[in-house]
């Protein structure tokens, strides 16, 4: 096939997924955000086509079985990823959703998981391994600003700079202590230990980001609604009346992610009935 055959069948797949998400979840997206949608598609192939072009095995299924957590509790601990083989080398790939900027601040939390896949192919499997390496899917803010400046010479800079493929070492050695942090959490989550963080801790920045934990984590979490120390960072963030904390409960990313939720979510339909029924 050709570049522009491929991308065609891209575009139709894009839609085809988009109308799944849609009819599943009940909720549109404005042309203008899935525009942008497309656009984070169509660049992540052209810029990582090589990449594609050589995976050799994709969604590995990796199992490391019959684990115990200090109060005797069995269990697994499962991943999926990636393997792209060629000539003498093999690369293993983990494919996140997080941007390359938080990924590299945070290098170490990715290490501690990719040691263990890299334990399961190398140690279980008795695979050949050279190197691992995560995949970030979204976009760089620069490159963000670039595509919303509409500016094409600025776009085609920033893409060139653009490294979605991000080199992480492993050492096995590491790998007993990833498992004993599992081990952790599972026994927390049997016992209903889900004791909330402190407002320190809401308050702290992530790696070398200026972005602090409640911005990167709480907001997208369903559980803020429940959680005494989100309600303790609102309060410190200025919420005194009910209306302030529905600004925090409610909250979006930022007031064009709000404002576009709302317009493609209007049902027009409706909305033009309420409009003839006042006239």
């Amino acid at each position: 096939m050709t570049q522009e055959e491929i991308e065609i069948e891209l575009k139709e797949k894009f839609e085809e997924n988009y109308t799944m998400l849609r009819l599943g979840g009940a909720h549109a997206l404005t042309n203008d955000v899935k525009e942008a949608a497309w656009k984070q598609v169509l660049y992540y192939y052209r810029k990582l086509r090589s990449v594609a072009e050589r995976v050799s095995e994709t969604e590995v299924k990796l199992t490391l079985p019959d684990q115990f957590t200090a109060e005797g509790r069995r269990f697994t601990i499962e991943g999926v990823v990636d393997i792209v083989s060629e000539q003498e080398n093999v690369w293993m790939y983990d494919i996140k959703t997080h941007d390359p900027d938080y990924i590299n601040a945070n290098k170490n939390f990715y290490e501690k998981q990719l040691n263990v896949y890299a334990y399961i192919w190398q140690k279980l499997r008795g695979e050949k391994l050279d190197q691992t390496a995560v995949i970030s899917t979204a976009f760089p803010r620069a490159m963000k600003a670039a595509l919303d400046s509409g500016d094409e010479t600025n776009i085609t800079r920033e893409i060139e700079k653009w490294e979605p493929v991000i080199p992480v070492d492993f050492d096995h050695n590491k790998v007993l202590e990833t498992v004993a942090d599992f081990a952790k959490v599972v026994d927390n989550i049997e016992n209903h230990s889900f004791e909330a963080p402190s407002l320190d801790y809401l308050l702290r920045k992530i790696g070398k980001t200026n972005i602090t934990f409640a911005n990167r984590t709480c907001r997208n979490c369903d559980g803020r609604f429940s959680c005494p120390a989100y309600r303790i960072y609102a309060i410190h963030s200025g919420a005194k009346t009910s209306a302030d904390f529905k600004k925090y409960y409610e909250q979006f990313r930022d007031e064009t992610d709000s404002e576009a939720f709302i317009a493609a979510n209007i049902d027009t339909e409706k909305l033009d009935d309420i409009i003839k029924e006042r006239n």
